[in-house]
């Protein structure tokens, strides 16, 4: 991921210091669960324990002739052993220790994703809670339906995050596995013991049982999560843009001072942030089919899934945390025009409680065929002509037949529609 969108806790997770480091811890737990089984003998274990480290450039300078980062790795960490390196990587496979570092990494990735979120839904309800009863008109195909609140939107995306904050916490799980069974996960040359050890003391699972690798079904879960999140995070940046465009403008992105909207034209304050939330969620819709793709391996493995993963699962942990980090802070600072919002509800004349009127007509005991056709000729004249849609109802001789001049002037009460918010809100203990 570029540098623009990667954070400093974010990006030395995926950094090859950080997984270098976790494959190296992983290869001297090994050692030390062999120690325990008499096979490394305890001076060796000593100097495994004291002299392991590696140096990237090394690493990279044998991987130039070895054409393989695990033996490069490997060789390196030895040339800093010495004598007890015989007893490193023993019974091992390249994909034991990688696989089982990622799962490491994967977990890391997860958790500082998990705190951003928890974080996220904190600022949501705090909205939630400030706009509850902050009424503005709900729209459904882009068009007026009826009155709601603000403080229920805010209150649904929190829903939605904390379903989020479950699923990332079931991916978590899904992928915070290692293995160290062997070539084709048989432990042919290793004691099951080993695999326990070091997933124990990583505090990570051992797979059950695996080829040469992990299952890619888990990997694949994770990124789909992590779609899913960006999904949402879409959703709510769009629902922001929408609302700001300049004919609705009943919320904003802060503007801050001297920021600048375009090199062209001084008055715009466009809501640039939605929008590259937006464009990374993209991203991670893409890298999910990605590693759907890394499923059908061949046989007990191939290596075509590795070339996908260097890139999608850095790319992806590193936009959300970016989208999570940048979208929260526009809910923090969302910029909120309620007077906007009433006279955008009145700008249709009273047609989003024509409800109101085909319930209140039913009510009297006319025929729902009969007051949808009377409550909707009134309607049509007010979209295709212009008329006074309230007056027109109060016109109206059909209706006037069924109920009072104050009856009518009730179903053209707001209030009444928004009865429930309270207890819709109390759900949620706001």
């Amino acid at each position: 991921m570029i540098e623009r969108y990667t954070s400093p806790e974010m990006g030395k997770i995926w950094t090859e210091e950080n997984e270098f480091r976790t494959m190296l811890q992983v290869e001297i737990l090994a050692c030390e669960a062999m120690n325990k089984l008499g096979i490394v003998p305890d001076g060796a274990l000593k100097d495994i324990q004291e002299k392991s480290d590696f140096c990237l450039e090394r690493i990279h300078e044998i991987e130039a002739v070895t054409n393989h980062d695990i033996i490069s790795f490997v060789t390196n960490v030895g040339e800093h052993v010495g004598e007890a390196s015989k007893y490193i990587h023993k019974g091992l496979t390249s994909s034991d220790v990688k696989d089982t570092a990622l799962g490491v990494m994967m977990k890391q990735a997860a958790d500082l994703l998990l705190n951003l979120l928890e974080n996220f839904r904190a600022v949501l309800r705090r909205r939630a809670a400030e706009h509850k009863h902050t009424v503005m008109i709900g729209r459904t195909h882009g068009i007026h339906a009826e009155p709601m609140t603000l403080g229920l939107k805010f209150a649904l995306w929190m829903d939605e995050t904390e379903r989020n904050i479950e699923r990332l916490k079931a991916a978590r799980e899904t992928v915070a596995v290692g293995k160290l069974s062997g070539a084709v996960g048989t432990y042919s040359n290793i004691d099951p013991f080993v695999e326990e050890y070091v997933c124990a003391k990583l505090e990570i699972k051992a797979a059950k049982l695996a080829t040469q690798v992990i299952q890619r079904d888990r990997h694949a879960s994770f990124l789909c999560t992590l779609a899913i999140i960006g999904c949402s995070l879409d959703k709510m940046a769009t629902e922001i843009r929408n609302l700001q465009r300049t004919d609705i403008r009943e919320v904003e992105e802060y503007f801050a001072p001297g920021q600048k909207g375009s090199s062209a034209m001084p008055h715009k304050r466009n809501p640039i942030t939605c929008e590259k939330v937006s464009g990374l969620a993209r991203l991670l819709r893409g890298n999910a089919v990605a590693a759907m793709e890394n499923v059908a391996l061949w046989h007990e493995r191939d290596i075509s899934h590795s070339s996908v993963e260097r890139v999608i699962l850095p790319d992806s942990t590193i936009a959300l945390d970016h989208m999570l980090r940048k979208f929260t802070n526009i809910i923090d600072k969302l910029l909120v025009y309620p007077e906007t919002m009433l006279a955008n509800m009145n700008k249709t004349g009273g047609l989003i409680f024509s409800q109101n009127l085909l319930t209140a007509l039913v009510g009297k005991g006319v025929l729902r065929e009969d007051a949808y056709k009377w409550v909707q000729r009134n309607a049509m004249a007010r979209w295709l002509e212009g008329a006074d849609f309230k007056t027109n109802v109060h016109q109206d001789e059909d209706i006037k037949a069924h109920l009072t001049p104050e009856e009518i002037d009730a179903c053209f009460d707001p209030q009444p529609m928004l009865k429930n918010i309270d207890l819709i809100m109390a759900r949620f203990g706001l």
